[in-house]
């Protein structure tokens, strides 16, 4: 086979799906390595390739060129995504968390953890993108969700626990209806004080020693604090995006 012959076959190699390939190499060998180590259940690691195939179409579907690079920072991504389809895919055996929930609290702690690595990564090489941003922001909004859902399962608090986790989607969601609700926000201390609270209170409150009493208020004032930071933003998106409008008639 001739040179060219060889470039071209190289070229039409889905390097984006290969990519995604490998993150389900990597969830096998955690599933693998959760079952020998702490007994994790068949559903949650078929729940979690479940997930892991969801994310994996919605990353791949938008791609432009599937024959490109994710980049090293959407990989970075991509791994932390594989995590948290493990935490998802424990949902499918509440009696198993109910006995690992440390475990659990842990391996979402890890993931919070490696948030900034991969923006650390677009910024050392240079491959930060509007795909890289709105892939991590969505793949911590599913998170919190996910963490939601356990506390709830965990009896920790009830189904008004769920309003932490669906907030934003509630947002994004108000935006066909009031589209001055899309657009870019300024950058605010709040906002990531309030995030670092709520998560924090989820991760707390999912630990066996906490129990539902103390749960209770914690997850509330995180809602609480959480409405109001979205209040702000909302109040501040109506002002410009409205002043915005005016200024294009």
């Amino acid at each position: 086979m001739s040179e060219g012959r060889l470039a071209a076959r190289g070229r039409a190699v889905p390097v984006a799906v290969l990519e995604v390939g490998a993150a389900f190499g990597l969830l096998g060998g955690l599933v693998v390595l959760g079952a020998a180590l702490f007994a994790l259940p068949r559903q949650a690691g078929w729940a979690a390739a479940g997930v892991l195939l969801a994310i994996a179409a919605a990353v791949l579907h938008p791609w432009p060129d599937l024959r490109t690079t994710l980049g090293p920072a959407n990989r970075v991504t991509l791994a932390r995504a594989v995590l948290v389809a493990m935490v998802a895919g424990a949902l499918a055996a509440p009696s198993w968390v109910g006995e690992h929930a440390i475990g659990l609290v842990a391996l979402a702690a890890a993931t919070l953890l490696l948030d900034g690595v991969d923006g650390w990564v677009a910024r050392r090489w240079g491959c930060a993108s509007a795909f890289g941003a709105r892939f991590d922001m969505e793949l911590d909004a599913f998170l919190v969700l996910v963490l939601c859902v356990h506390l709830l399962a965990m009896g920790k608090a009830g189904p008004w626990v769920l309003a932490i986790g669906a907030m934003r989607y509630a947002f994004v969601g108000a935006m066909g209806v009031w589209p001055w609700l899309d657009g870019p926000l300024p950058e605010s201390g709040r906002r990531k004080l309030v995030c670092v609270w709520q998560v924090a209170s989820l991760l707390v409150c999912l630990l066996p020693a906490v129990a539902p009493g103390l749960a209770a208020p914690l997850l509330a004032l995180a809602l609480a604090l959480l409405t109001w930071s979205f209040a702000v933003d909302v109040r501040w998106r109506k002002m410009h995006g409205a002043a915005g409008a005016r200024g294009g008639r």
